[in-house]
C-alpha cells in the first residue's frame, strides 16, 4: 500500500520537505509570498470556526489542537452550491521537521489567523469571481503536515498525524452545516492542498447523492519526479519519509480539473534547482527569474516543461477531465486575484483560468 502511494505521488502529484531550524523552506507560501491574501483583491475577511466535535474522533492537528475552517455562506442562485478549498502549505517528513511545524499555523490552530481574506476563487465579489462569488465557500485549514491523509502518532514527540480524520471531521461538520443539500459542489486546493484535492476527490464525490454535480480542481498539485541540476532525485526519499511517518493511504478518481504552470516556480526552486544541488550558486538568479537564465539553463527548464506537459496528456484524454497549463513562472493561481480573474490574467484560447475551470475545458498549452 505504501509503495503504491509513493508511486502515485512521484509520478504525478506531490512534492515538498522541511528545513531545519527555520520556517520550513518547503512551505510554498513562504517561498513565494503567494498567500490567499495577495493579488489585489478586496475580498471579505472570514472568521475561523474550530470543529468542536473533532477531538472525540481523534481528529487533531500535529500538536493535538482542534482543526478548523472558514465558512462564508452563499446566497441567491449560489445558496445550494458549495466550494470547499483545502489549504496548502508544504509537508513534514520526519520527527524533527514535524515538531518544528507543530509550533506554527501549519501544525496548530493555536497559531492560526482568526480571520482570512477570501480572494481569487474564494472571493465574494462578482467582478473578481463571477462564477463562484455567491456560493458557500469554505477554506479548510491545514495542520497535519501530510495533505489530510495520515493516520498515526508519535507519543514521544507529542505528534498527531491525523490528516485523514481531520478531513472526515471537517466534512461531517460541513454536511451538518447544510452541505448535504448541495446541488453542486467543487473541491479545490493549491499545492499541498492541490494534492489533497486529488487524493480526496473520490471521497468528496461519495458524500453526495448521485444527482449532485461534483467536481474537483487541483491547482499546482503536480510535482514531478524529476532529476535536479545535480543529477539526483532527492525528492524520492522525502516522499518515502512522508508515507512512512504519516501512514498515508491513497484515494483517487472522479471528474477533475488540473491547473498548473509548465514552469512551476516552486518546483524550479526546490526540486529542479534547489540550493543543495547548486552549491556554487550557478542557478541562484535563474531559479527566481528566467530572464537571468543562460541558454543551457533554459534548455534544462524546457525539458522540465516537456515533462509537465507529457504527464497530463493521458489524463486530458478523458472528456470528463480538464487541464489549464500555462507557461508562467508562478505557483498557485486559483487563490490569487491577479492570476484567477483579472484584466491581465493568463489566457488560453482567449479565456482566463476561471472560465476554463467552469467549463471543464480540455486545453494544454504548447506555448
Amino acid at each position: 500500500m505504501a509503495s503504491r502511494v509513493v508511486a502515485v505521488i512521484l509520478a504525478f502529484l506531490v512534492g515538498a520537505s522541511a528545513a531545519r531550524g527555520s520556517e520550513p523552506w518547503w512551505n510554498e507560501t513562504q517561498v513565494y509570498g503567494t498567500t490567499a491574501n495577495s493579488g489585489g483583491s478586496n475580498g471579505v475577511f472570514v472568521g475561523l470556526t474550530l470543529i468542536q466535535s473533532a477531538a472525540a474522533k481523534g481528529a487533531v492537528c500535529l500538536d493535538g489542537s482542534l482543526p478548523g475552517y472558514h465558512l462564508h455562506r452563499g446566497f441567491g442562485s449560489g445558496a445550494k452550491s458549495w466550494l470547499v478549498n483545502l489549504e496548502g502549505g508544504g509537508w513534514c517528513n520526519d520527527v524533527s521537521s514535524c515538531v518544528f511545524r507543530k509550533g506554527s499555523r501549519r501544525g496548530s490552530s493555536n497559531h492560526m489567523e482568526r480571520q482570512l481574506q477570501f480572494t481569487g476563487i474564494m472571493s465574494n465579489r462578482p467582478e473578481e469571481n463571477p462564477d463562484f462569488y455567491n456560493w458557500n465557500r469554505v477554506k479548510v485549514r491545514y495542520c497535519d503536515g501530510g495533505s489530510f491523509t495520515g493516520d498515526g502518532s508519535n507519543a514521544a514527540a507529542g505528534l498527531y498525524f491525523r490528516g485523514q480524520r481531520i478531513w472526515q471531521a471537517a466534512m461531517d461538520d460541513l454536511m451538518a452545516q447544510g452541505m448535504r443539500y448541495a446541488n453542486q459542489a467543487l473541491l479545490s486546493g493549491c499545492s499541498a492542498g492541490g494534492v489533497s484535492t486529488i487524493l480526496h476527490c473520490d471521497e468528496f464525490r461519495g458524500l453526495f447523492p448521485s444527482n449532485t454535480r461534483v467536481k474537483c480542481l487541483a491547482d499546482a498539485g503536480m510535482f514531478l519526479d524529476t532529476v535536479d541540476v545535480s543529477g539526483r532525485r532527492e525528492m524520492r526519499s522525502f516522499f518515502n519519509g512522508i508515507v512512512r511517518l504519516q501512514n498515508v493511504a491513497p484515494n483517487i478518481q472522479t471528474p477533475t480539473f488540473i491547473l498548473n504552470t509548465a514552469y512551476d516556480v516552486w518546483q524550479l526552486q526546490q526540486s529542479v534547482a534547489p540550493k543543495a544541488a547548486d552549491p556554487q550558486g550557478l542557478w541562484s538568479k535563474c531559479r527566481s527569474n528566467y530572464a537571468y537564465c543562460n541558454s543551457n539553463q533554459l534548455q534544462f527548464l524546457q525539458g522540465f516543461r516537456n515533462q509537465m506537459l507529457d504527464s497530463v496528456r493521458g489524463f486530458s484524454g478523458s472528456r470528463q477531465n480538464g487541464v489549464f497549463i500555462n507557461s508562467c513562472f508562478a505557483h498557485c493561481q486559483s487563490e490569487r486575484q491577479d492570476t484567477w480573474y483579472a484584466n491581465n490574467s493568463p489566457r488560453l484560447g482567449n479565456k482566463v483560468c476561471m472560465q476554463q475551470c467552469e467549463q471543464q475545458t480540455i486545453f494544454v498549452s504548447v506555448t
